[in-house]
């Protein structure tokens, strides 16, 4: 028997600016020393557990994904060390509040592995943003993402989640398996 043949979308890449991206999180740009916290500072939710800021090392993140991730409690903060460029596939935060899981829309709610619940992202609710420059982004709580995905062989990236967010806080969805769709970036 023959597999299916994946449907191709292609996304042309949204370059990540504060307005541009402020539906999925933030983006953060350098500001000047002994400037106060305020609104240009990334808003971190880390309350449910220990922090962990750490490098790593990604080697083959070609610019395609057929997957998409979310963290339910957790923001997260993602840079390219050396300011290169980078780019993420993302859909906006689809996690379900307990209190709401009647649903009557006809949306499909699953519930994770980890507890919540939440509706699969719909593929016309995914975008691809491009990062470059001295810059990272800030991921809501929820906000669904792939990558980072580059073009060079490798790249080194800071990350900043919790200590077990892959362990405990972590839900894929995937296109290939449930929708027979691969997204291709443009750019």
């Amino acid at each position: 028997m023959e597999a299916p043949k994946l449907k191709v979308v292609t996304l042309k890449a949204i370059e990540a600016t504060p307005s541009t991206f402020k539906e999925f999180g933030q983006v953060v740009e350098a500001s000047r020393d002994g400037q106060e916290f305020g609104p240009h500072d990334a808003q971190l939710d880390l309350s449910q557990g220990t922090p962990r800021f750490y490098i790593i090392k990604l080697e083959k993140c070609p610019l395609k994904f057929s997957s998409i991730t979310h963290h339910a409690i957790v923001t997260q903060c993602l840079g390219s060390i050396g300011g290169h460029v980078w780019y993420l596939g993302v859909a906006k935060s689809s996690v379900v509040d307990s209190n709401e899981i009647k649903d009557d829309t006809g949306k499909k709610i699953v519930q994770s592995r980890s507890g919540h619940s939440y509706v699969p992202p719909a593929i016309e609710d995914v975008q691809v943003f491009k990062i470059s420059g001295s810059k990272f982004l800030k991921l809501n709580r929820g906000t669904w993402h792939a990558g980072p995905l580059f073009k060079a062989a490798a790249m080194d990236f800071y990350n900043l989640e919790l200590s077990n967010t892959n362990e405990t806080d972590h839900t894929t969805h995937y296109f290939k398996k449930d929708d027979g769709v691969m997204f291709v970036i443009d750019d």
